[in-house]
């Protein structure tokens, strides 16, 4: 699938459950870094979601958003994860490698918007009021960005291992930008946009300390100053999950499975 806006072509993985879907459509987790991950994210929904009555776990639609390539995490991800950023505000790359080309996340905000929703919910009977993303270390950056900056694009923001010290001065202001227009009652003239409810997740694996970004302190942090808006009577609900001895690649499955029951038990009970 092409972008409109950008020209870039992306690959999209879809999984329709064999349910009839609800009265008001299924609920859908888009999904990033597809190529690796969307088997096992269509795994995690079909098992637990196969009793719902025990589980409370509703079939879903799932979207894989991923690239024409066979590598499991494309250099294209770079890109469309992150904002234009200044080389003193992130970290050497690799071997000391320059980084991929970044900077791309509005257009690739904008694609979501535009081009790829319409398009899934011309192919499948959808609830747009049940709507989850999901995105691991870069993704979860552009997941945090999406809810700061464009809050009405999903209702459930899951934001594994994000990459907040990836451009820390970038991400705070944001932050405080959502912080404020939450803590309105108008939400800056978006009430129209914004869903009434958001829920958030914020997840990292408990070896992630080790490295230099300390993503887990940042992770827990920025959950922990979230989730005083709900005490301020926010209609933000914020969970913070930390899987003990995993790493940022170990925790992947640990936090697919947190992240269906997270987005789908919700939209089952309604």
């Amino acid at each position: 699938m092409r972008s409109t806006a950008a020209n870039r072509d992306y690959r999209i993985f879809a999984f329709k459950p064999e349910e009839a879907p609800p009265p008001g459509g299924y609920p859908v987790i888009y999904l990033l870094d597809g190529n690796a991950l969307f088997a096992t994210m269509v795994d995690a929904v079909r098992a637990q979601s196969r009793v719902q009555k025990k589980t409370g776990v509703s079939p879903a639609v799932v979207i894989g958003i991923g690239y024409p390539s066979d590598a499991l995490f494309d250099p294209a991800r770079y890109y469309d994860y992150t904002m234009p950023t200044q080389p003193d505000q992130i970290i050497p790359g690799p071997e000391g490698k320059p980084w991929p080309e970044l900077g791309g996340v509005d257009e690739f905000i904008e694609f979501i918007e535009q081009d790829l929703k319409p398009e899934v919910e011309r192919q499948f009977p959808i609830d747009g009021g049940r709507q989850a993303v999901l995105g691991h270390s870069l993704g979860g950056l552009f997941v945090l960005q999406a809810l700061f900056d464009h809050p009405h694009l999903f209702q459930n923001y899951i934001a594994g291992s994000p990459s907040i010290h990836w451009n820390k001065s970038y991400m705070a202001e944001a932050e405080q930008r959502f912080v404020s227009r939450m803590g309105q009652g108008d939400r800056q003239g978006d009430s129209s946009r914004t869903p009434k409810k958001l829920s958030l997740l914020i997840t990292a694996g408990q070896l992630e300390q080790s490295h230099p970004s300390r993503m887990v302190e940042n992770a827990n942090g920025l959950a922990d100053r979230l989730g005083k808006l709900a005490e301020q009577g926010s209609e933000l609900r914020v969970e913070y999950c930390e899987f003990a001895g995993e790493s940022h690649i170990s925790v992947l499955p640990a936090l697919i499975s947190r992240a269906v029951r997270f987005a789908l038990v919700e939209a089952a009970n309604g």
